[in-house]
């Protein structure tokens, strides 16, 4: 089962332990994740249920490209980060 981390500056909003969930593709396993935890959604998902701007996810290090379906393949021993984007200057 794929393993879903989210970064300790998310988490001083919505609490989001690491989990291992049921899933084939990003959507599948962050669906579960947000199954157990509603409040992640909203926080990561726009009402549109596409990633939101200053969001970022990540599978075995590559960075997830369809932020609309999030359709990209995980594999039962793939990593999910999921980042919020920041910038500064």
């Amino acid at each position: 089962m794929p393993r879903v981390i989210f970064t300790q500056n998310i988490q001083r909003h919505v609490a989001c332990p690491e989990t291992m969930v049921a899933g084939s593709t990003v959507r599948e396993a962050l669906e579960a994740v947000f199954s157990e935890n509603p409040q992640a959604r909203g926080y990561v998902l726009d009402d549109q249920g596409a990633l939101r701007r200053h969001m970022a996810v990540f599978v075995d290090g590559i960075l997830v490209r369809d932020r609309t379906t999030l359709a990209e393949p995980v594999a039962p021993a793939s990593t999910i980060h999921v980042f919020q984007a920041l910038s500064g200057g």
